[in-house]
């Protein structure tokens, strides 16, 4: 494999898939499954099994660790990487105390029904619903999880009968699948959870403010940008230097080629069609005005695919 001068980070095999439509279905699909955890149909679920909906974390951890079973704190912030272990361990695992984590998996799928219908309206029975859900289904039960916990564990439940729903959990297993690989990258660019955080938003991703809520203390946030500022990577002033973009663009580029090989399964002519008959539900998803503005995820930033 080629070495990367600029970071030291081996570049992975590629397929012949291009990795900017890679980038694309990701960038496409993420409101579909990113609905869920905002919608009041999942608190509702989520406050019938005993949980806390004040805030959005304790459904937040409970919901997505649950396809994992009752792991630890440990387990948890080690997949989910980004968040503070402080941060996880005030949720996990007192989470599978209050609910089993069983039924807080088919909780999950009852609120993506729920939700979906009530943000699709009739569009939900769209023969096109049924076609993305095929196309997507097919993408993620191609994809190898070796090495990826969380892509893993949702692959391995069992699919739902209804199309949206469907869809919804080839998007959560192809999200998963991508951010577990994303996960591989930082470790290949030895950068750590802060680390990582405060990279993207040095980059432009979002404001420091936003990535707060991954739980770090202010204490821990500037020890992570002084070791950034040692390796280059920040200025002064906590903007990305040259390199700190360069890194960025090269951790990034590692994720897009990590998430490609399930794409190849169906190619870019059904890859862009998936995206073309999905927007419609993708933008009555937007249209709920659930989702925030800004999100630690940076989609759409420009420095994030260099060839």
């Amino acid at each position: 494999m080629g070495k990367n001068t600029s970071t030291g980070a081996d570049t992975a095999p590629t397929t012949n898939v291009d990795l900017g439509l890679v980038r694309r279905m990701w960038q496409t699909l993420e409101p579909l499954h990113a609905l869920n955890y905002y919608s009041p149909q999942m608190f509702e679920e989520a406050k019938a099994l005993g949980y806390a909906v004040e805030e959005r974390w304790p459904s937040y951890f409970a919901m997505r660790a649950a396809a994992l079973g009752p792991v630890s704190a440990e387990v948890v912030a080690a997949t989910f990487y980004s968040f503070s272990p402080a941060m996880v361990e005030r949720y996990v695992p007192r989470a599978w105390e209050i609910a089993d984590p069983g039924a807080v998996v088919a909780a999950r799928l009852r609120s993506v029904d729920a939700t979906l219908r009530s943000a699709l309206d009739r569009r939900v029975d769209a023969p096109e619903i049924a076609e993305a859900a095929a196309s997507a289904r097919q993408v993620a039960e191609s994809a190898d999880t070796a090495g990826r916990p969380l892509a893993a564990a949702h692959q391995a439940l069992p699919w739902a009968d209804e199309p949206h729903v469907v869809l919804w959990q080839a998007i959560t297993i192809l999200r998963e699948h991508r951010g577990d690989g994303h996960l591989a990258s930082l470790l290949a660019h030895d950068l750590d959870g802060a680390e990582a955080l405060v990279s993207h938003s040095a980059a432009g991703a979002a404001p420091a403010e936003v990535f707060a809520s991954r739980g770090w203390t202010t204490d821990e946030w500037d020890a992570a940008r002084d070791r950034l500022a040692a390796r280059g990577w920040v200025n002064a002033d906590g903007t990305a230097t040259e390199a700190g973009i360069a890194g960025r663009g090269s951790v990034e580029r590692l994720t897009d080629e990590l998430a490609a090989r399930p794409w190849a399964t169906i190619g870019p002519e059904r890859m862009a069609r998936l995206a073309e008959i999905v927007l419609p539900a993708v933008m009555a998803a937007i249209g709920t005005g659930l989702l925030p503005m800004q999100t630690t995820l940076g989609i759409g930033m420009t420095y994030a695919h260099q060839n």
